[in-house]
């Protein structure tokens, strides 16, 4: 299984400046008290459906983080059905008196397929925006928007990178045969990326989210493929007699570290994007495997 944290495909992000840090008056470890309200429509067209679906990634992701106390939506007063994209809209005593240091709010609209979201991270305490996001994209993307945002709350809350908007890819059985597939940090959009109807394996996402490479018994070797994730399309990289395994992309690069057994022997080489060898790697009499 092999997890990848992904920036937003096919979506426009506008970003305002964003204050790095929060007043947080919890001590320690204690969780951050945080209130989640509901995103509310920004034209006549409501959607309501729209926003629980926002508000479930939300409020999952936050809470499975374990770093946040989500302040109980039924103790909510009359601020949380304004939308209060600005400071000076929100009435931050109410939320206050609730005990929350930090604030939630947004707002949708949607014209055709558009999806546009308006997310606001609010402190309590010093009574100010902390960060604001605007994210344009289709409806099919309002899960990793969501996700997107749930990163911008906990990075801003706690200074850390989120995992929330990370994808995995993983091996499956299911259809009878091996295959590669992928799905959302929180197990949606499960989707089958390979149709080989035979044995694929040893997954791995390019650094920028947008391939993945594999090794597939397709063609009865254990070769080496690359897929194109946004147009589906697939091409051979390695089919060198013997092993073609445990492929990984180098970091921030387009080499690739490939186990190989050409040669009667298990050894570990460095590729460029298109399969051809760089350098050898490793030179042992032992099996070399699993580059990382």
């Amino acid at each position: 299984m092999r997890i990848l944290a992904t920036t937003l495909f096919a979506l426009a992000l506008f970003a305002g400046p964003a204050v790095a840090q929060l007043e947080i008056s919890s001590p320690g470890q204690q969780a951050i008290p945080l209130a989640l309200t509901r995103f509310l429509p920004l034209e006549e067209d409501v959607r309501p459906e729209i926003a629980a679906e926002i508000n479930e990634v939300l409020e999952g992701d936050l809470g499975f983080s374990g770093l946040f106390d989500l302040v109980d939506p039924e103790a909510f007063l009359s601020d949380a059905d304004k939308i209060g994209l600005l400071s000076i809209d929100v009435n931050f005593s109410q939320w206050r008196l609730l005990g929350a240091e930090a604030l939630v709010k947004g707002a949708y609209s949607v014209r055709g397929d558009q999806l546009v979201i308006e997310a606001r991270l609010f402190d309590v305490n010093r009574s100010r925006l902390s960060n604001g996001r605007r994210y344009v994209g289709r409806l099919k993307d309002l899960r990793r928007i969501a996700h997107a945002f749930a990163d911008q709350i906990l990075k801003a809350l706690t200074g850390f990178e989120g995992p929330f908007n990370s994808r995995i890819s993983y091996v499956s059985n299911r259809t009878g045969n091996k295959e590669i597939y992928i799905m959302d940090s929180d197990g949606y959009n499960d989707t089958r990326i390979t149709d080989h109807q035979s044995i694929a394996l040893n997954p791995d996402f390019s650094p920028d989210g947008r391939e993945l490479i594999f090794t597939s018994y397709q063609r009865g070797n254990p070769d080496l493929f690359r897929k194109v994730l946004a147009s589906g399309t697939e091409n051979l990289l390695s089919n060198r007699n013997g092993l073609n395994v445990t492929a990984r992309h180098r970091p921030g690069g387009d080499e690739m570290a490939l186990t190989l057994s050409r040669d009667g022997n298990t050894e570990i080489y460095l590729l460029d994007r298109n399969g051809k060898i760089e350098d050898r790697l490793t030179r042992s009499w032992g099996i070399d495997i699993n580059p990382s």
